[in-house]
């Protein structure tokens, strides 16, 4: 059966879905710089460049603590848009379940519909069929 998609994009929560766009398109391009491909503080890798291999252990300790900040505020950055888009992705899921119970009780009054018609046309053909065939 094909989806009925004018029926499920008619019905999506759009003031939620644009209301929290900014804030999840936001939370990718933190993500993004985060990364380190548009970071303007540079990447990790040229953090841990400009540390030499001949420091002593207290230096590359602290530019490896700093590293490990940065990829904090990464990760901590990444979840919240993880979660961002899993909360919409939720309230898309529990809109087309309401969607699916809607037309399954739209089947059924149809069904039902034409059930009573019938029977309707039966009963008012009826006499009309038994004085023809009588």
């Amino acid at each position: 059966m094909p989806l009925p998609w004018k029926t499920i994009l008619t019905n999506v929560p759009w003031r939620d879905v644009l209301g929290k766009a900014p804030v999840i398109a936001d939370g990718a391009r933190k993500l993004w710089q985060g990364l380190g491909r548009k970071n303007g503080e540079g990447s990790i890798a040229e953090a841990e460049a400009l540390i030499p291999p001949d420091a002593d252990h207290a230096s590359r300790l602290t530019g490896l603590e700093a590293a490990q900040r940065k990829l904090r505020t990464q990760i901590l950055a990444s979840g919240e848009l993880i979660q961002a888009l899993s909360e919409q992705n939720a309230q898309l899921v529990a809109q087309i379940e309401m969607l699916r119970r809607r037309a399954q009780h739209q089947a059924w009054g149809l069904a039902a519909t034409a059930l009573l018609a019938s029977l309707a046309l039966l009963l008012v053909w009826q006499p009309r069929l038994t004085e023809f065939f009588a």
